[in-house]
């Protein structure tokens, strides 16, 4: 059974910067790196959202609303992926979450998110005050 962990979810005024951590454990061996990985976001009362994905060829996108502050990125030797937020607003506050999936592309798990077959973590609040 796969599980993913984050951390490093906190408080922070606007225009700080924070990272997430999300660890991956319960994957057969060698089958992390066949994965895509993201990071979703979530607000009481609206629809969670895509944050950042990446899939198994490093290729990353971005929801447009984190284009060029935020950074995705994975450490397969230690089977973690991190989401660098950088110059946060009040807007980016949001229970954080990562996701995994496999068959996919970093276009279709921002998108659509995981499938029936695909994992979530618990989340990690960020909060960013003004």
């Amino acid at each position: 059974q796969v599980q993913l962990t984050e951390s490093g979810g906190g408080s922070v005024q606007s225009g700080g910067s924070l990272r997430l951590s999300c660890t991956a454990s319960g994957y057969s061996s060698n089958s992390y790196s066949s994965f895509c990985m993201g990071w979703f976001r979530q607000t009481p009362g609206k629809e969670r959202e895509g944050v950042a994905a990446i899939d198994r060829d490093g290729t990353a996108k971005y929801a447009e609303s984190v284009e060029g502050r935020f950074t995705i990125s994975q450490e397969n030797a230690k089977d973690t992926l991190y989401l660098q937020m950088n110059s946060l607003q009040p807007e980016d506050t949001a229970m954080y979450y990562c996701a995994a999936d496999s068959g996919c592309t970093a276009w279709t798990l921002l998108n659509m998110g995981p499938g029936n077959s695909g994992y979530w973590g618990q989340g990690t609040q960020v909060t960013v005050s003004s």
